[in-house]
């Protein structure tokens, strides 16, 4: 576990990895949605493209107050207080199911997501502080293969429940799955609010030396936020559109079929970063994401070609290279901060805003051309 030896930290770590699965799940999910509301509420694939706005939206208006927040309180207070937030959110499904209405769901997401900044504002930098700050890396990316279970588990549970059915049954699917979350992550909650989780604010004022001019002067930590905020916006936009590539370039694909796609592209992510996370004990985290970086604009442009079934391939594949981008990124930006950490956490996470902007103008070109077309994004 990135040399955590004492008993207390590798609870916390083993009890903190389960928030990464958790917000994978949700993440996983509304890929399925963007092409499920598509056919339900009659939505085009630019304002489907609304959903990663609301979603990833929030957690540029959540990442600061939360990093703040977390300063004065500590990190459970922040795990707790996103949790509440994930739960409220997901319980909005019912009303919005309720209401078929579009711009309801999308508060609701939007709910769900400022919970969800608020965990990985806590979580992503408290993984990283459990140990030595020289296996920071390897043990974030440790916890973030979790969250690509989570994003495994999304599309599949999706593509089951949200496309078995037909007519009404289809918001009610997507209404009872999400009360199924919040029952989840209702428990969670008592779990971390009866648990006792290692204070770790005077460790890192301890370690402040390194971080004691103004956070902007670190040059990683500019690099890594910048970094981050062109990563997300192109794993979102990836993402977004997945299945309606492999209803085009699939020939004879279903909607069903594309969702079961897709995790299997999740599942290429989690693999990548259990992998990748072994690999990284003999290779720099650098040089692999320098690497993996490469690979991705290949395949990319092998996705723009639009080719039946290999284009499809490509996109999955795509999956396992992308893995340890962000877990890398954060840690190798945050690294040298010290008692700045939260803050600086904060800001990596207001760069996931990326993900907010790039899906509507992917589903502008979809709309007014095919959907490969709208990988030009993405591979630029």
């Amino acid at each position: 576990m990135g040399r955590i030896t004492s008993p207390q930290y590798r609870k916390a770590f083993i009890l903190v990895t389960t928030l990464f699965f958790m917000w994978g799940l949700s993440y996983g999910l509304i890929d399925v949605l963007n092409k499920h509301f598509q056919e339900t509420l009659s939505v085009s694939k630019a304002q489907s493209g609304l959903i990663q706005a609301a979603y990833f939206g929030a957690y540029f208006v959540i990442a600061i107050p939360a990093g703040l927040f977390m300063e004065w309180k500590g990190y459970k207070a922040g795990i707790l207080s996103g949790l509440s937030l994930y739960a409220l959110g997901a319980l909005l499904f019912v009303p919005a199911a309720s209401a078929a209405s579009f711009h309801f769901f999308l508060f609701a997401l939007f709910v769900i997501a400022l919970g969800l900044g608020c965990l990985e504002t806590a979580a992503n930098s408290y993984s990283s502080a459990l140990g030595s700050s020289d296996t920071a890396e390897t043990r974030l990316n440790l916890s973030q293969s979790f969250n690509g279970l989570g994003q495994f588990t999304g599309p599949l549970l999706g593509g089951l429940l949200f496309f078995g059915g037909g007519g009404d049954g289809d918001l009610e699917a997507v209404r009872w799955t999400y009360v199924g979350i919040a029952c989840v992550v209702i428990v969670l909650a008592i779990l971390f609010a009866v648990v006792d989780l290692p204070d770790l604010r005077s460790h890192e004022e301890a370690q402040a030396g390194a971080s004691r001019h103004a956070m902007l002067e670190h040059r990683e930590f500019i690099f890594g936020v910048l970094a981050q905020f062109a990563y997300v916006a192109a794993q979102v936009g990836v993402g977004a559109f997945f299945i309606n590539l492999s209803i085009e370039c699939w020939p004879g694909g279903t909607a069903q079929q594309g969702a079961y796609f897709l995790s299997v592209a999740m599942l290429c992510l989690m693999i990548g970063r259990f992998v990748s996370t072994g690999i990284m004990t003999r290779v720099t985290p650098s040089k692999l994401l320098t690497i993996y970086g490469v690979i991705c604009v290949v395949l990319s442009g092998v996705v723009f070609a639009a080719l039946d079934y290999v284009s499809v391939i490509a996109l999955m594949a795509l999956f396992f290279f992308i893995s340890i981008m962000f877990p890398t990124i954060f840690a190798m930006g945050t690294k040298n901060l010290g008692a700045h950490k939260k803050l600086g956490s904060s800001y990596m996470i207001m760069a996931i805003v990326g993900g907010a902007i790039m899906p509507y103008f992917m589903g502008l070109i979809a709309d007014h051309s095919h959907t490969a077309a709208a990988y030009v994004l993405p591979l630029i």
